[in-house]
């Protein structure tokens, strides 16, 4: 991952000191390394925000998806900003094992017991590539989950394995982005291409599929639903400028992906490609338990969680999971949504005031089977299909299950009050 990095002194300058110099360097470090391990724009302002005053040092936060904007001062000074540091960073993605150790870290340099260039150094190892293993883990986590929602999706067999295979070829595919700018921009219409194009061969001449619903859980993982989520949280809490862009960039996403699936499909057509209208009968409802469970370790692989992590993962899917699906038929979908994001949102309250470990653990791989990111990617779908009342209705669904998501994190904020910013 590339960044650019410029720093401008304003009126006055910090006191030439070279303990002020490392923890100014450390906290810059900091945010970087939060943003690139997915930290959204609120938390990371208040953390570096919360760390600056730790260090004895005034600091102003500024994060967007693409850059971020830090600005020192002398807490006893008039306020006018001394160094104003520009970082220039491209969309990071949640890593929650090095997430929790830059956490970990900005304890430890806080309360004294790590020296400030210590700390940096240590900031800076946790940049190093992913391994080999942690590559093949994401692998199969691209297909483990495509294979899980589509059982989740009430889908056979077929389905399910046509999907799980589908998505270890994205996975591969999304490996091969990495350290490559230009494979990886073109990456999600690719993608999508590729599995319209084999699920359509796959139900045309071997066995018929639930064409839709298999596409859409080989791409349930780039679907982006976590970022429209802090889109939202984030213009609901006035971080605009952060806000607008992530909205941008996820609608952008969705706008590739189904380029990708409606490209694929006029080959098919014109190839002469024509899958039947039928698909085999689903599996029964008991399947979806052991599913749900493959999609727990599947995130926890796709979001490199530690091991001694993967416990709590699974059982923030589980919760997040059964409380919607539980109070969704009983109150209907979009108040299930919001109990499963106040409970979520609470929980990582309380888990990080308990164990003092970053929230993110429970919030992030809860929420995830919670967002309506397929609810948007099948909306514009039908819309550039020219399905109007259709893609209408569910753009309609999408914009209730954000609300309610949303309003869910937000009230499990106020119910339990987050302790750490993370």
């Amino acid at each position: 991952m590339t960044s650019s990095v410029s720093a401008q002194p304003a009126i006055g300058a910090l006191p030439d000191d070279e303990g002020v110099r490392a923890r100014v360097a450390f906290l810059i470090e900091l945010a970087r390394r939060l943003h690139q391990y997915g930290a959204a724009a609120p938390r990371l302002e208040q953390a570096i925000g919360n760390a600056g005053q730790q260090l004895g040092l005034a600091c102003d936060v500024l994060s967007t998806p693409t850059s971020i904007v830090l600005s020192f001062s002398d807490p006893d000074g008039d306020g006018i900003a001394q160094l104003t540091q520009v970082v220039r960073i491209a969309p990071g993605d949640v890593n929650l094992a090095r997430l929790c150790r830059a956490d970990e870290i900005a304890d430890q340099v806080a309360n004294g017991s790590l020296d400030p260039r210590r700390g940096m150094a240590q900031l800076r190892a946790l940049g190093r590539p992913l391994s080999r293993a942690a590559l093949y883990a994401t692998v199969i986590g691209y297909g483990l989950s495509a294979a899980s929602v589509a059982v989740l999706f009430h889908n056979a067999l077929p389905d399910a394995l046509v999907a799980g295979a589908i998505g270890l070829l994205i996975g591969g595919l999304m490996v091969a982005g990495y350290g490559r700018p230009r494979l990886a921009a073109a990456n999600d219409a690719i993608a999508a291409l590729v599995a319209t194009f084999i699920a359509t061969m796959v139900s045309a001449w071997l066995v018929p599929l639930a064409l839709k619903l298999v596409v859409l859980s080989a791409l349930i993982v780039l679907v982006p639903g976590m970022s429209l989520t802090n889109a939202v949280r984030e213009l609901t809490s006035q971080h605009l400028a952060s806000g607008v862009a992530r909205f941008a960039g996820a609608a952008a996403t969705i706008l590739k992906l189904t380029f990708g699936t409606i490209a694929a499909a006029q080959i098919c057509t014109v190839a002469h490609i024509i899958p039947p209208d039928h698909s085999l009968p689903p599996l029964p409802l008991w399947a979806q338990w052991p599913a749900l469970a493959v999609a727990a370790v599947a995130f926890a692989m796709l979001f490199q969680a530690a091991l001694r992590d993967y416990p709590l993962v699974l059982a923030s899917v589980f919760v997040g999971y059964l409380v919607t699906y539980w109070t969704g038929n009983a109150l209907g979908t979009p108040f299930g949504v919001f109990a499963g994001g106040l409970v979520l949102s609470a929980g990582s309250n309380l888990y990080a005031r308990l164990k003092h470990r970053p929230g993110a653990l429970v919030r992030e791989p809860g929420v995830l089977l919670l967002v309506p990111g397929s609810v948007g990617f099948r909306s514009v779908s039908d819309l550039l299909n020219n399905q109007i009342v259709s893609g209408s209705h569910i753009a309609v669904l999408l914009v209730t299950m954000l609300i309610s998501l949303v309003a869910g994190l937000l009230f499990g904020d106020l119910l339990v009050a987050p302790r750490r910013s993370l």
